[in-house]
């Protein structure tokens, strides 16, 4: 068995950027990602699924991600817990990202930073239609 995630969907705010102690990078963001099917009134529901992404990833999402932009992420669900400051026992469900795609187009506003990372990302946007059904 596998814990593979495939998402595709668009930023409900700009990703948050912080360091751990020992200096790796982690990015936090949620994906906003629609169901395809439609509720009782014909509107489409939407899942809101928080993702970390962890050093160089991190540091890609942060600089190249901003709300409202189109993302593909492939990662794995990682559920986990932790004791709260009142004494309860908290549960965190969240994808951890093994890569993530840039699907919207570039902003010409950052014309200053380096756009090779960025390129990287673009090409999976062919190869995946936002339409496709998955088969499970």
């Amino acid at each position: 068995m596998f814990n593979r995630v495939i998402l595709i969907g668009r930023l409900t705010k700009d990703p948050e950027l912080r360091y751990t102690t020992n200096g790796v990078a982690v990015a936090t963001f949620t994906l906003a990602v629609n169901r395809n099917y439609k509720n009782a009134q014909g509107e489409k529901e939407t899942d809101f699924i928080p993702c970390v992404a962890f050093r160089q990833l991190a540091e890609l999402c942060a600089n190249y991600l901003s709300k409202g932009k189109l993302a593909a992420l492939e990662g794995r669900l990682q559920i986990r817990s932790y004791e709260a400051q009142d004494g309860q026992k908290r549960y965190v469900t969240e994808i951890v990202a093994d890569d993530v795609r840039f699907l919207s187009p570039k902003d010409n506003n950052n014309s200053s930073s380096s756009s090779a990372g960025a390129d990287n990302f673009g090409s999976f946007a062919h190869e995946v239609s936002l339409d496709d059904d998955i088969p499970f």
